[in-house]
């Protein structure tokens, strides 16, 4: 070879090793942080995805804050403190109260393994039996009293005339074992837990509620943070898929993600898991996509969409919120956007 080409060969090789050592030493872009708001429930995806370093895979990092209540989580969406948030009819309440918000995706359907528990000395066997209740427990505002309320109506009682105690599920056993409630309606996982413990559910959501229940578990995001962000809702749908498909190939993440986090017993996390998982209780996102569904994030007037006008005229009748949320404002919160855009791009 010519000193000439062997110059340029050299030359060649210098640019190729140059390149090559630029492209290892290009530091990673960094993850995205934000803030993740969620009341302390049942939310095994989450919670996997958590364990898993699922969140990471995508390039986010969550900064994760829990609630005992939708009150503070809405404070934290109201104040702009919180970005995305997973939760249920709390978001319906951000919805009524001009909050702006977006619901992207399901992330649970709670409704699966919300049901009516009762005292055994009680005489109820199920929710037909609901006038002989003498008190009823169910937190104001909550799917629990939207079930309730429901339930009352498909029984031919009149809500009015139930004795119904304002009381969170997590607080039922101890008025279950003072006597100062014979009923009430709690959701998961204190629903089976309370099972468990001998206070049976005599009927489940799925008996005296349209299909698919009214107790939607979603996850949402202010509207300003996803213009800034637009990839998120994509990246958090493949966290959710990666999550649940985790979870159905070894359940065991899943029961151990409630252990940890909600102090089940293994038997209570695995009783709660089976009720939800893996196409029970957790809409597919073809469902969701589907118009048809009752889980469906498409149609402008039936699956979501009427899923929280239902709940929300629920709710106004028994006195929770002063007017329903009116429909245009539900509409165009439910955006499916993100859904579709991962199906196209990354769907199964």
């Amino acid at each position: 070879m010519k000193p000439i080409r062997l110059l340029k060969a050299a030359a060649g090789l210098l640019a190729l090793s140059a390149s090559a050592a630029f492209a290892q030493s290009k530091p990673a872009e960094p993850l995205l942080e934000f803030n993740y708001g969620l009341p302390a429930a049942n939310h095994a995806s989450v919670f996997v995805a958590q364990d898993l370093g699922l969140f990471e895979k995508v390039g986010l990092k969550p900064k994760f804050f829990f609630f005992q209540s939708g009150a503070p989580l809405l404070a934290g969406l109201k104040s702009e403190s919180l970005d995305v948030v997973t939760a249920g009819l709390a978001l319906a309440f951000a919805i009524g109260q001009n909050i702006p918000l977006k619901l992207m995706f399901w992330e649970a359907n709670s409704a699966a393994s919300e049901g009516l528990v009762v005292d055994p000395k009680s005489g109820l066997k199920s929710y037909r039996d609901l006038a002989k209740a003498k008190k009823i427990a169910a937190a104001t505002g909550t799917c629990a009293q939207v079930s309730l309320y429901l339930m009352a109506k498909k029984a031919g009682i009149e809500y009015s005339k139930l004795d119904v105690v304002n009381l969170p599920a997590p607080l039922f056993r101890n008025a279950f074992m003072s006597g100062s409630i014979d009923a009430g309606v709690a959701w998961p996982p204190f629903s089976l837990q309370l099972q468990q413990e001998g206070y049976p559910v005599v009927s489940f959501d799925e008996e005296y509620t349209p299909p698919g229940g009214v107790c939607p578990g979603l996850t949402a995001a202010r509207p300003a943070f996803l213009k800034q962000n637009p990839q998120i809702g994509v990246k958090l749908l493949q966290v959710e898929a990666m999550a649940r498909e985790a979870i159905a190939k070894n359940p065991q993440v899943g029961i151990d993600a409630y252990v940890k986090r909600l102090q089940l017993s293994p038997a209570v996390a695995k009783a709660t898991l089976e009720r939800e998982c893996c196409g029970r209780g957790i809409p597919s996102f073809a469902e969701q996509l589907d118009p048809s569904s009752p889980y469906s994030m498409t149609s402008k007037e039936g699956g979501l969409v009427a899923k929280l006008v239902l709940a929300s005229e629920a709710l106004h009748a028994a006195k929770a919120i002063a007017e329903p949320i009116p429909l245009a404002a539900i509409q165009e919160a439910v955006d499916p956007s993100h859904l579709r855009e991962y199906m196209k791009t990354l769907g199964k």
